[in-house]
């Protein structure tokens, strides 16, 4: 099952394609080529987006310690399952979740901004819960910065709900200061 990819076809507003339907693929990351492009997908979207909310310093440390391609290929052998999204023929964000005993941690969901406000946040959640479902788990977990409101918006109005708060001290000084939030299957 790891080596195909899940197709989601996708009919979308006139606002965003002109009644066209297009498809959302989730592709397996496996190669090195793959764990490349989430790099780079990654300094791109995160840069962009994150620089205003934790600051540049900050940014350049996750990267650097989380998204490098070297730690993306750890974490696959951890058990951590990531997947490029690809809308008709391009690569535009990535996702990453870990099944845990009865729940499914869903580490990482991010989309260029150019491709925000078009459904693929929600697909992706949509496609984590099949993940989940496939596996058994009764449960969904995440955590999001507090000061990502789109994202915490996206979240509450797919069903999930908060569980609190939670500081994680990641070294060098920085800590994320996040959401819990949960959605039960």
């Amino acid at each position: 099952m790891m080596s195909e990819a899940w197709n989601f076809r996708k009919r979308e507003r006139d606002r965003v394609k002109q009644g066209g339907a297009f498809e959302i693929m989730f592709i397996p990351v496996t190669t090195d080529d793959q764990m490349a492009m989430v790099e780079s997908l990654a300094r791109e979207i995160w840069t962009e987006y994150y620089t205003p909310i934790i600051g540049r310093k900050q940014v350049d440390y996750m990267l650097d310690r989380f998204q490098s391609r070297k730690t993306i290929a750890g974490q696959i052998k951890e058990g951590i399952l990531y997947f490029l999204i690809r809308a008709d023929d391009e690569f535009i964000g990535y996702i990453a979740v870990q099944p845990k005993e009865d729940e499914l941690f869903l580490s990482k969901i991010y989309v260029r901004s150019s491709e925000r406000r078009k459904g693929f946040g929600r697909r992706a959640v949509r496609f984590a819960e099949s993940l989940a479902r496939e596996r058994n788990l009764s449960r969904i977990v995440l955590t999001v910065n507090k000061n990502n409101v789109s994202s915490i918006k996206v979240y509450e109005r797919t069903g999930f709900k908060s569980a609190g708060s939670l500081v994680q001290d990641i070294g060098n000084g920085f800590v994320m200061d996040d959401y819990k939030m949960e959605k039960t299957l």
